[in-house]
């Protein structure tokens, strides 16, 4: 195991767990921003630039701002004075589940498998295959989105007190 990996694996679960563990929301989204970043940086370092470049795009660059604007907007100060979800229980078996299928697919699969296909396309391909074959799917996510934020600015608008 190399040192960069260590590194990047300790960020990793760091920012996991401090999107578990930290009261403040604004806190939990900055933690979940680490994570992120972490990822992105396996898959470049896994040699893999355009699922890195699109970790950082989407989940970073749109997914975590938006939800950071709609924390800020919402004026939202955190939990009350429980410090964990009611939702622990039901998350945690979904996080088992989905590691479970995780580590079936993973021993099902062998490197092999997974590097048939000779050398990754460059960004440049990829781009170029992305605009041309499903260019609706690329619209839905922008509309999705876009609805997104739409959403949380009418959530964080305040409603005008009423006239007596």
């Amino acid at each position: 195991m190399s040192i960069a990996f260590a590194v990047i694996a300790t960020s990793i679960l760091a920012g996991a767990l401090g999107t578990l563990l930290l009261r403040g929301t604004v806190h939990c989204v900055l933690s979940l921003v680490v994570a992120f970043s972490g990822i992105a940086l396996l898959y470049l370092r896994l040699d893999a630039q355009f699922l890195g470049l699109a970790q950082v795009v989407v989940y970073i660059g749109a997914i975590a701002i938006l939800i950071l604007f709609a924390v800020l907007l919402t004026g939202h100060e955190g939990p009350g004075t429980s410090r964990f979800s009611k939702g622990l229980l039901p998350g945690a078996l979904a996080a088992a589940a989905t590691l479970t299928g995780l580590i079936a697919w993973t021993l099902r699969t062998t490197l092999r498998e997974t590097a048939s296909e000779g050398a990754s396309p460059s960004i440049a391909d990829l781009g170029r295959r992305l605009m041309a074959e499903p260019v609706i799917a690329l619209e839905i996510v922008a509309l999705l989105l876009t609805a997104a934020l739409i959403g949380a600015v009418l959530v964080a608008r305040r409603e005008p007190p009423a006239a007596p």
